[in-house]
């Protein structure tokens, strides 16, 4: 079965964002790993202490089948960590699964990875601007797969999401 990576904000990642497509990827018995900047434990939105198995700059994307970066309100961090970018570029050029939820696909539009790309992100001004900057084609819908990248806008659409991300790593 496939690995996944899936990247937390160190602080203010949403919770069920992490929690609910993880379940989902784990039940169709996929391995996931955590990581964070930092190995310090990671912090959630709604409370939740979580220790990342790894910090970025310690992953290989070539190791991973999909790289997934987790929303929330601390996610806007991710996409200025030059090591979250570097994954996100790795993972492409593998051809690799990306995910993204809720502002976490602001990460995968700095690192270049979503230009041309239909995609969706939490409804949010700034996120929008950024996705488009980029070059992606921003859609007001709650999961959207185009090729090998799924995004979604938010905690609502984390089941939907984790099916989507299972989907693909089907094929």
């Amino acid at each position: 079965m496939a690995k996944i990576l899936m990247i937390v904000a160190q602080s203010g990642f949403r919770d069920e964002e992490l929690f609910v497509p993880r379940e989902v990827l784990e039940k169709e018995g996929h391995s996931v790993r955590v990581a964070s900047i930092t190995r310090a434990k990671a912090t959630g939105s709604r409370g939740a202490v979580i220790q990342p198995d790894m910090a970025a700059y310690e992953a290989n994307p070539e190791f991973f089948d999909a790289i997934v970066v987790v929303g929330g309100p601390g996610s806007p961090a991710l996409a200025e960590n030059e090591d979250v970018l570097k994954l996100l570029r790795g993972a492409a050029e593998k051809g690799h699964v990306i995910g993204a939820i809720c502002l976490g696909p602001m990460a995968a539009a700095k690192a270049g990875v979503l230009a041309d790309k239909r995609v969706t992100v939490f409804p949010d001004r700034k996120a929008i601007n950024v996705l488009r900057e980029n070059g992606a084609v921003y859609t007001a819908q709650p999961v959207i797969v185009d090729g090998n990248i799924v995004t979604a806008d938010g905690p609502a659409s984390a089941g939907q999401f984790g099916a989507e991300l299972a989907k693909l790593l089907k094929r």
